[in-house]
């Protein structure tokens, strides 16, 4: 079956393209969504990507999270449709409610930039069904408002059953609480972090590995775990 993945665009969007064409190299077929719209065209996925959605008037996220399409993407969700969300996008589902915490400006006030390595700490959900549970990879981190915050209530909750997705490992790079760099919610579909997954997924535009330069594609990953996790649900 050919696995249709959404990618929505808002105004604001940068990582949109690129988002796309890491679908395309994990082997599904990208499809643009348009922020208003109220069609999800049949997708089996959805990606919301990076960017400044809205020039991240409000709080970062906060607009976007209230566009029309966003609608859709809460009842896909609900329904199970695995859901991803990168830097902006993971900000815009944080304030759409449909992953617990909040992301705030980066501790030390400035914008940051760098191959982060991170820590796999739930390899069950549709989005890193491909990696291991302590597995560590390098994905490219870009952002001024990535510091995760929650209560201390919501730290107890998410740490004991398992919500926290990645953390960061070496530094903390934005100071965000427990180092918690991605978070799921507590069905596994829908997940978001901070880093970049699809700038690294092609030889020769990702990070550094000890094998040569801008060889990294950890990020690969993200995009074939929600592939494996369509196909077996169409099984």
């Amino acid at each position: 079956m050919t696995v249709r993945i959404g990618v929505v665009t808002f105004p604001g969007s940068l990582d949109d393209r690129d988002a796309q064409r890491a679908v395309r190299i994990a082997g599904a077929e990208p499809v643009p969504l348009w922020h208003a719209a109220h069609d999800l065209e049949d997708v089996d996925a959805l990606v919301l990507p990076g960017g400044f959605s809205y020039g991240d008037y409000l709080r970062a996220g906060a607009i976007a999270a209230l566009s029309p399409i966003m609608s859709e993407v809460k009842d896909a969700a609900e329904r199970g449709m695995p859901v991803l969300g990168i830097c902006n996008g993971f900000q815009t589902l944080v304030e759409a409610h449909l992953l617990p915490g909040g992301l705030i400006r980066n501790a030390h006030q400035q914008f940051i930039r760098r191959d982060q390595r991170l820590r796999v700490e739930n390899a069950t959900t549709a989005w890193t069904s491909d990696f291991t549970e302590g597995q560590e990879i390098v994905i490219p981190l870009k952002n001024g408002d990535g510091g995760y915050i929650c209560s201390d209530e919501t730290l107890k909750r998410i740490d004991g059953e398992g919500l926290v997705a990645f953390r960061y490992v070496g530094v903390n790079p934005n100071g965000s609480i427990d180092d918690i760099a991605g978070v799921t919610n507590e069905r596994g579909n829908v997940v978001g972090l901070m880093p970049h997954p699809e700038h690294a997924t092609e030889p020769g535009f990702g990070p550094d590995t000890p094998a040569a330069m801008k060889s990294g594609v950890d990020g690969l990953g993200f995009f074939t775990s929600a592939i494996a996790n369509v196909v077996r649900a169409a099984a």
